[in-house]
């Protein structure tokens, strides 16, 4: 591989280096570019920002930011621009305001998630969503975590959110919005919430995971 590329390319890569190959195709670029307008689209949401390395990687991030563009032009009535990938991680901490749907590669939308949980509270809150064309999975970004079971201590909301998403990719809007302006006052209100919500981690008015369940069914039921 590497005297493949040097004589294709013409640069010398040293022997002991390590090579990575990374496809990214035309067809999985416009499937999931189209997902994002299409999610926009259903909920309301204005802007698709595309974000890539294509100034560098001009033949992987550089297809999926010209298939990205070529999508776009079906989809005028919601908004495109894109974003370089360190320059939106950038944006993203000083004016996360300004940006709404993000369509990133794999290697980047990893990294991107972490940074926007860490901007709302932690993984703790950070809800996810597998979608597939028949079939999709609800979870937690942060996945499993067997040393806290049966201790009532972590925070349920990344668990409670990927089901308000989950609601609504079944068409539960109302019963979504309910679940999730009851999310919404527990955590304003900031005296149910698991200790990583909390000012210090040993706070002891902190409370439990089943507790926070109970007091997002308590305003469901107001």
């Amino acid at each position: 591989m590497i005297d493949y590329i040097e004589k294709a390319a013409r640069k010398r890569i040293r022997e002991d280096s390590g090579i990575s190959i990374k496809p990214i195709s035309v067809f999985g670029t416009e499937r999931i570019v189209r997902f994002a307008f299409e999610y926009a689209r259903d909920n309301g949401r204005k802007k698709v920002t595309a974000v890539h390395k294509a100034n560098i990687m001009k033949f992987s991030d550089g297809l999926f930011l010209d298939v990205a563009r070529e999508v776009a032009a079906d989809y005028p009535d919601i908004g495109f621009e894109d974003r370089i990938i360190d320059n939106m991680c950038m944006q993203l901490v000083q004016k996360p305001e300004l940006y709404d749907v993000l369509v990133l590669p794999n290697l980047y939308g990893d990294i991107i998630s972490d940074l926007a949980a860490g901007l709302i509270g932690g993984l703790g809150l950070a809800p996810g969503a597998n979608i597939g064309k028949d079939i999709a999975v609800f979870e937690p970004t942060h996945g499993s975590a067997p040393k806290y079971k049966g201790m009532n201590k972590v925070n349920p909301l990344a668990m409670i959110l990927s089901g308000v998403m989950m609601l609504r990719h079944i068409g539960e809007r109302e019963a979504a919005g309910r679940l999730e302006t009851a999310v919404a006052e527990v955590m304003e209100e900031g005296k149910s919430v698991t200790y990583d919500m909390k000012p210090a981690a040993d706070d002891p008015t902190a409370v439990g995971t089943s507790e926070v369940a109970d007091a997002i069914i308590e305003k469901m039921a107001r």
